[in-house]
């Protein structure tokens, strides 16, 4: 378990990202979710990150419950704020937003100070927990102005308070990221799907600021949302349909994966983990197999000749890691 920036909260190396057990896309029962919850548990993950947007709170619902069973004192729990729910009688499913779940409640973007206390209180609820170990201002791409001016202050505030002990911003982008790693105090920043295999454009500035201010960097999208998992034709890269270029780069990738005797996923879980900047690596599951499938190859070590190789063929920079 490595700390978070300067804050020492603790992550362990492979973490587990909620948003699928609040039905992203696709429903996942009652039981399974614990079930998934219960292996990533037995496989050694103690870092769980959720958010009030999956599944308009089913997520967190879940993940509290199914962590319920161990000492708190011994798992780390992130959620987020910025888009704080509100109830709703328009019914209908929330699949426009992507989840399998009845619209009971729509979702207000605010990154006000008072926005930030209240949804961080009803976080608290729906996980059962009096704390959470990190929280991440959530998707503030088109919300900076506030987001800097009283949302980050308000978490700065929580922290200093010890309401909780890391403070940071989750994002699809690396460049807002790498603002609020210039130009705040936060602990860590959460990168989604912008290092990986495929995508590296959190390595020109946001990794070497992280590493040169001292904040960690916790990635999820490993693999891309899909296609760095199962390359074939269909496959989503970012949640579209993975254009025929990067279908032929993953595919590229995987047989020579296959070549060293590993595996695709190993390797983009590996590529990720590299980094100097990086704490832990998120994994989105939906089943127990799932859960430890990953875990497998988390712990696999990918051979230096796979890298090498990966180079030559003009995959992979020069100067990555790995």
């Amino acid at each position: 378990m490595s700390g978070l920036g300067r804050s020492g909260v603790p992550v362990s190396p492979l973490g587990f990202g909620a948003a699928v057990i609040g039905n992203l896309f696709t429903e996942v029962g009652e039981e399974q979710a614990h079930e998934t919850v219960a292996t990533a548990w037995q496989q050694g993950i103690r870092y769980f990150d959720t958010a009030p947007h999956y599944g308009l709170g089913l997520s967190e619902r879940r993940l509290g419950a199914a962590l319920r069973e161990h000492p708190r004192s011994e798992y780390t729990v992130s959620t987020k704020v910025g888009r704080r729910l509100e109830p709703t009688a328009r019914g209908g499913d929330d699949l426009a937003d992507g989840f399998a779940v009845p619209a009971t409640h729509e979702r207000v973007w605010d990154f006000s100070a008072d926005g930030v206390r209240r949804t961080l209180e009803a976080s608290l609820e729906r996980l059962g927990l009096d704390r959470v170990d990190v929280v991440y201002l959530h998707d503030p791409d088109d919300h900076a102005e506030e987001a800097f001016r009283e949302g980050y202050p308000a978490l700065e505030k929580l922290r200093a308070e010890g309401v909780v002990g890391a403070i940071g911003a989750g994002m699809n982008q690396a460049e807002m990221l790498t603002r609020f790693v210039r130009d705040t105090d936060v602990d860590v920043v959460l990168c989604a799907g912008r290092y990986t295999l495929l995508d590296q454009r959190a390595r020109t500035e946001l990794l070497p600021a992280a590493v040169e201010r001292g904040v960690s960097v916790v990635i999820g999208g490993a693999f891309n949302s899909g296609l760095l998992a199962d390359p074939r034709p269909g496959a989503t890269f970012n949640y579209a349909q993975a254009s025929a270029e990067l279908l032929d780069r993953a595919l590229r990738m995987k047989e020579i994966a296959d070549r060293h005797g590993t595996t695709l996923r190993a390797a983009a879980l590996a590529f990720c983990f590299a980094h100097p900047a990086v704490a832990s690596v998120l994994v989105g599951t939906r089943s127990p197999d799932e859960v430890r499938d990953c875990a497998e190859q988390f712990a696999n070590p990918v051979p230096a000749a796979f890298w090498q190789e990966l180079r030559a063929a003009g995959l992979l920079p020069e100067e990555e890691p790995s």
